[in-house]
């Protein structure tokens, strides 16, 4: 069983900065890809970014090359989404998955079987 935790969201105005984390606990998590998915209202879940067991792959959605940088630290079983330039579209609620099996390149959301219960970012004007 793997428990995911988010924290980090919140407001920031337009062209801030912010980091998401997300803390994993449970049995046999140390080789799991991580990934972020965001979900802005109105709209399907989107993927954003992933990362392998020990950050030799990576892999960027479209809307997230350039601006947004996920990474993990292995020792503190925590990964994060470091977001850059924020623009109002990037208003979304964003949710950080793992799973044994997915490889950094997997991009759809049924390939992960553990997920955070999401946190809500808002970019001000």
């Amino acid at each position: 069983q793997v428990e995911l935790v988010e924290s980090g969201g919140g407001l920031v105005q337009a062209g801030g900065s912010l980091r998401l984390s997300c803390a994993a606990s449970g049995r046999a998590i140390s080789s799991l890809t991580r990934a972020w998915f965001r979900q802005a209202p109105g709209n399907e879940r989107e993927f954003v970014a992933a990362i392998n067991w020990c950050g030799s792959s990576i892999y960027y959605g479209g809307s997230a090359k350039g601006r947004f940088t996920i990474s993990r630290d292995n020792a503190k079983n925590e990964f994060y989404l470091e977001m850059s330039n924020l623009k109002a579209e990037n208003r979304a609620v964003y949710y950080c998955a793992a799973d044994p099996i997915a490889a950094a390149n997997t991009t759809s959301e049924s390939a992960y079987n553990y997920w955070g219960t999401g946190n809500k970012e808002t970019v001000s004007s």
